[in-house]
């Protein structure tokens, strides 16, 4: 039976074929030729379609010839188009079922080698052609990746690792795509497959074994990976600038860090250059061992050329510093060289002058505290000295501080030195008390609260008999008894009073007379007290009245006193006897002798065979 499809005449034993736009074809069963019941047919619309369109173009090849391309109507949809793109493009071929139009056969030489060309899917619009332009790259960048996990996973690494190494080499990948292409100029490689070039660039470039050789250098792969990018394939560079960081004494796990923070030119700049700083520091005070150090805590310094590093240099040694201050200055914090612009630095220099501080003043502190160049004058040095003045601490008093501790100036206002403040509020301490407690000891704001600071407290409320009611006099008195060790010092002497027979309450009141009295060491108290007792032969009550005592040295005031009353056989309590200065005490001494001798004579004229009496009595008043 012969029926027409429009003007296609098809033999079918029993069909009849009628093609619509539909891709869907339309099967008629032939059992009567003025009935037709269309029945749907799916898993053959593709073929159906492209070969009623191939005989098309057989019966109009000469209207062809006189059509433009655009005017051509391309058959294949936008998707088909797609799926065709990446079967030529696919690193490895897809199964196929039987029977399909693009059939592939493990033994062509190309995986696209029996589907059509792909120029004659590019007759559609510019915007359309683009977009498959744009998705061809996409899919051989995808094919590239493919690759190179393969010479990855090669390499003995894990498919975690390579994974995630790929996805931050982007650029990398981009450059084994670009380098394969070009390599299709080369006659050799002319009817080579893409991955077959791919392959040999990498395997050119020994990128495999250069990651290999980083993760050795204790790299991590986002640090890799940055470097990789780094030498926009020139892998060599990587190789090149850690051997010399390792000549610098640069330890592996910093040696990632090291060419990353050392800005993007420090694989392009020559051996020579570096060594040219590296020499110039050394002959600066920054000796060579430490060097590793330096440039690992700093690598911005390999960034700047070398006169920028001899200004650099210049401006810390012109406030007085040596070479051995410098050297110590940066090997304490390496930062303070070349981290910061010249411009912010020489504010804070001005800034610290303000406290009265001459240049050598500053560079003297620098040199011990160097960390003040990593504060910010806006944010916390401001801030600080209102909080300061408010307690009634003034210039004077800020450049004590300063000078004592600078680190104080480095600590944050709202985390660590309000807390502390609000502390010594609380048990008792005033606030004209604070500013005096704080320029005498700077170094307290920098102990923990929690940690160092409580628990002093607590042990001398609860262990060396101190009241609630004199702690804060305590602390504001000696607040260098916040700084000691309660069981190397504290504990220690608590035990050692407890021991004389002094009472726990006694004990109190002592320390809150003279807090210093818990920060002698036992071998100075052991003396003294010896002397006191045996020597002097005074009582346990003399040294309760009077527990300074313990702060004068035994060997110049104690004894050479205490010989000058035996030769004038006087006797007085011990605050007249060490408290006083060497010329008060001389008229005591004077006047006491006066005193005695107008006494002996009054004595003398009442009973002149009376023999001469010796005064023992206890001084409790004296006029000077």
């Amino acid at each position: 039976m012969l029926l027409s499809c429009q003007k296609y005449n098809l033999y079918l034993p029993c069909s009849s074929v009628h093609y619509t736009n539909n891709p869907t074809s339309t099967i008629v069963k032939c059992q009567n030729s003025n009935e037709q019941h269309p029945i749907l047919r799916k898993h053959n619309a593709k073929s159906t379609a492209f070969l009623l369109h191939h005989l098309s173009h057989k019966d109009s090849d000469s209207d062809d010839d006189h059509r433009s391309p655009s005017d051509l109507q391309d058959p294949t949809p936008h998707e088909e188009k797609v799926k065709l793109l990446e079967l030529s493009l696919v690193r490895k071929r897809t199964p196929q079922f039987p029977g399909s139009i693009y059939a592939q056969s493990p033994s062509d030489p190309d995986v696209g080698s029996s589907l059509p060309p792909l120029s004659t899917m590019f007759r559609s619009s510019e915007d359309e052609e683009e977009e498959m332009i744009m998705r061809a790259l996409e899919i051989r960048r995808k094919v590239t990746e493919e690759v190179f996990k393969e010479a990855m996973r090669k390499g003995k690494f894990g498919i975690t690792y390579t994974t995630n190494l790929v996805s931050r080499i982007t650029g990398f990948i981009d450059y084994i795509m670009i380098e394969a292409a070009n390599l299709k100029r080369l006659p050799e490689y002319s009817h080579s497959t893409f991955n077959l070039r791919a392959k040999t660039v990498i395997e050119d470039s020994q990128v495999v074994s250069l990651v290999r050789w980083l993760k050795h250098n204790s790299l991590s792969y986002p640090q890799i990976a940055k470097l990789i990018l780094m030498t926009r394939g020139k892998l060599d560079l990587i190789r090149n600038r850690v051997d010399w960081l390792k000549s610098v004494h640069v330890k592996g796990e910093f040696i990632g860090n090291a060419m990353l923070k050392s800005g993007d030119n420090i694989l392009l700049r020559s051996n020579k250059e570096l060594d040219e700083i590296v020499e110039y520091l050394e002959s600066s005070g920054v000796r060579r061992d430490w060097m590793g150090y330096v440039i690992s805590r700093c690598p911005e310094l390999l960034s700047y050329s070398s006169e920028e590093v001899k200004t650099r240099v210049q401006f810390f040694l012109d406030m007085g510093l040596d070479e051995k201050d410098f050297g110590t200055m940066v090997f304490d914090f390496p930062r303070v060289l070349g981290y910061y612009t010249l411009e912010e630095m020489n504010q804070k220099i001005n800034y610290l002058k303000e406290f009265g501080l001459q240049s050598k003043d500053v560079g003297k502190l620098l040199a011990f505290r160097p960390q003040l160049m990593a504060c910010s004058i806006d944010e916390q040095w401001k801030p600080l000295v209102k909080y300061l003045y408010y307690y009634g601490i003034d210039r004077d008093g800020m450049r004590r501080m300063l000078t004592l501790k600078p680190m104080v100036f480095c600590a944050d206002l709202q985390m660590t030195i309000v807390p502390k403040v609000k502390f010594f509020q609380d048990i008792g301490v005033r606030n004209d008390a604070i500013g005096n407690m704080l320029v005498k000891f700077p170094t307290l704001l920098t102990y923990s609260l929690d940690k160092k600071i409580k628990p002093v407290v607590v042990f001398l409320m609860t262990k060396a008999g101190v009241s609630e009611r004199d702690i804060g006099k305590v602390v504001a008195l000696g607040p260098e008894l916040l700084g000691c060790s309660i069981v190397h010092k504290l504990e220690v002497n608590v035990k050692y009073f407890l021991s004389l027979g002094i009472r726990l309450r006694q004990l109190g009141e002592m320390i809150a007379d003279f807090p210093m009295l818990l920060r002698y060491n036992i071998d100075v108290l052991r003396p003294k007290y010896s002397y006191l007792r045996k020597t002097m032969v005074r009582t346990l009550q003399d040294l309760i009245e009077f527990p300074r005592f313990f702060s004068y040295s035994l060997d110049g005031r104690i004894i050479p006193r205490h010989k000058v009353l035996v030769e004038n056989q006087i006797n007085v309590k011990l605050r007249y006897m060490l408290g006083s200065t060497d010329e008060e005490f001389n008229k005591m001494v004077k006047a006491l002798i006066r005193k005695r001798q107008r006494f002996q004579s009054a004595v003398m004229k009442e009973d002149p065979s009376n023999p001469q009496s010796v005064i023992t009595k206890d001084i409790t008043t004296l006029e000077t």
